[in-house]
């Protein structure tokens, strides 16, 4: 999303670990929200938070959570 914002091609990469199994996973993504899972054959899961926005008190939905 920021990359889209700049005008800008940009991408990064998310180390992390598995909460279930502890095995390492590795994931790109790119200024068009293009995503690569490393080696491993890791399931990509994609969580969207339903947030009503008329009732959040919070200054973001980052502070709701």
């Amino acid at each position: 999303m920021q990359g889209q914002l700049r005008g800008k091609c940009l991408s990064f990469t998310i180390d992390t670990l598995c909460a279930e199994t502890g095995r390492p996973i590795q994931i790109e993504i790119d200024s068009d929200l293009n995503y690569h899972t490393g080696e491993g054959g890791a399931g990509t899961m994609l969580c969207v938070p339903l947030v009503d926005f008329d009732k959040l008190e919070d200054p973001s939905i980052i502070d709701a959570f």
